[in-house]
């Protein structure tokens, strides 16, 4: 077996394990990155980018059919699935390939391909060939597709969001379990290229909307695009002739029954730890098998390990894990030169979902019936970008201190992913609602909203 000492051993090289090798690199100490393919990151070849894709042809084809509006009249659309995924793949496999040109510039003797498990706390075999002894080292595992159980006997039939992809074509029926984000981006893509699609979710939260209304409206304007099911439950599914058949509860507990071609699971994805054998790392680990760590360091406690990004199971999106692979090379680096490490604030919370409408989820979370909170809400229906454009669809929510400090948010409409960020920055330094409507805004865009909804707060808070 081949022996091997470094100052940082990464584990994964995905988004946040090669931040973590860049970072550890920067700080001048010796570090290696262990490999388990494919590769390419989650973002690029799984996640973020592929599923763009898909949207952005289903955007397409729904807007061919959707000109009357405009008194433009559109005939004869059709969708050629094959050609769909076929571009995608193109595209998502250029996206991949820079991910490869990027890990090209590390030395090749410092790049470890295997599998790696903890012997104990500062060692590490890789594939029963190579031993690696560290002074600190960087869990960057990523993340699997959670499959429900009773999906387990389908074979071919079950998708995933690992798989789904590489389908040579469209289906011409889809269920798909989870109104997440994934689930829900690629159940509209789907309905939008002539699947017929049905969305089944045991919870009550759309597109990781919990603000009720919010929440409402998008369970109507996605179920006026394919069957969608709130707080409903399933309980069995079997091959059924070239199909599935799923059998499930709607939210009354009614029995119900669904035949589909295929069957995509999108109910979450779970942290790649199961193979490390944290146990043997003397790490301390919660219910779910997570490391405890700390939010601001990322150093576990038990061990010198630190863990970043999808392995973490804390903040499942890309900006986040780059961050965090950041953070855990300087500080593994840090901790293998004996250094303090730094504990930095997290940032803002951001999530966004791409459908049309989009959504987003900013700062502070819902909590409901809050007395200690004022909350400006808007409705896109009225609002005239929006309506010049024909997507005045769903609203915005955002709350504030009683001090009228900006805390988060909630929104659902046109434009989300600019508005979002816009809020994410003025919750981020601190702006009260009346500080950051006094930011100019250009008339007319779809950004007037963001000052209506913080009129509210500021009217309401006069009144406290």
């Amino acid at each position: 077996m081949r022996e091997l000492a470094c100052d940082v051993a990464v584990i994964g090289a995905g988004t946040a394990g090669i931040a973590a090798r860049r970072a550890a690199d920067e700080a001048g100490v010796r570090a290696v990155l262990i490999e388990r393919g494919p590769g390419g990151t989650t973002c690029a070849r799984v996640g973020c980018m592929p599923s763009k894709l898909l949207i952005a042809a289903g955007a397409a084809a729904h807007a061919a059919r959707s000109t009357d509006l405009f008194g433009i009249h559109v005939s004869g659309v059709s969708v050629d699935g094959r050609a769909v995924l076929a571009r995608l793949r193109a595209e998502r496999d250029r996206f991949v390939g820079s991910v490869f040109e990027g890990l090209d510039a590390f030395p090749e003797e410092t790049r470890i391909a295997g599998s790696a498990r903890f012997v104990d706390g500062d060692t590490l075999v890789v594939d029963e060939h190579t031993r690696i002894r560290f002074r600190a080292a960087v869990i960057a595992t990523g993340s699997r597709p959670t499959v429900p159980e009773p999906l387990h006997g389908l074979g071919a039939r079950l998708l995933t969001t690992d798989t789904v992809f590489e389908i040579s074509d469209l289906p011409e029926s889809l269920a798909v379990l989870g109104a997440g984000a994934v689930g829900i981006e690629i159940a509209q893509a789907m309905a939008r290229l002539g699947a017929a699609v049905t969305v089944i979710d045991s919870g009550d939260t759309i597109a990781g909307l919990s603000e009720p209304h919010l929440a409402d409206q998008a369970a109507t304007i996605f179920g006026a695009e394919l069957n969608l099911h709130r707080n409903a439950t399933l309980k069995a599914a079997e091959p059924d002739g070239d199909g599935v058949r799923l059998d499930w509860t709607d939210r009354h507990g009614r029995a119900q029954v669904t035949r589909v071609a295929r069957v995509l699971a999108a109910a979450g994805r779970s942290p790649n730890l199961d193979a490390l054998d944290l146990a043997a790392a003397g790490l301390h680990r919660d219910e779910n098998g997570v490391p405890d760590f700390d939010q601001r360091t990322l150093v576990c406690a038990g061990a010198p390990i630190l863990i970043a990004g999808d392995a973490d199971a804390w903040r499942p999106v890309l900006h986040e894990a780059s961050r965090q692979g950041e953070i855990a090379g300087t500080n593994a680096a840090a901790l293998a030169a004996g250094r303090p490490v730094k504990a930095v604030e997290p940032w803002t919370n951001l999530a966004m979902v791409f459908t049309h409408p989009q959504a987003a989820a900013i700062g502070a979370p819902y909590v409901a019936g809050s007395a200690d909170r004022l909350v400006g809400a808007m409705d896109f229906s009225d609002q005239g970008r929006a309506r010049i454009e024909g997507h005045d669809r769903g609203g915005l929510r955002i709350w504030a201190d009683r001090e009228g400090r900006l805390l988060g948010g909630e929104m659902l409409g046109p434009a989300v992913e600019h508005l979002a960020h816009l809020l994410t920055y003025a919750v981020a330094a601190g702006l009260s609602a009346r500080e950051a409507i006094e930011r100019p805004i250009y008339h007319p865009t779809v950004e007037e909203a963001l000052k209506t909804a913080l009129s509210q707060i500021i009217r309401k808070g006069d009144k406290c």
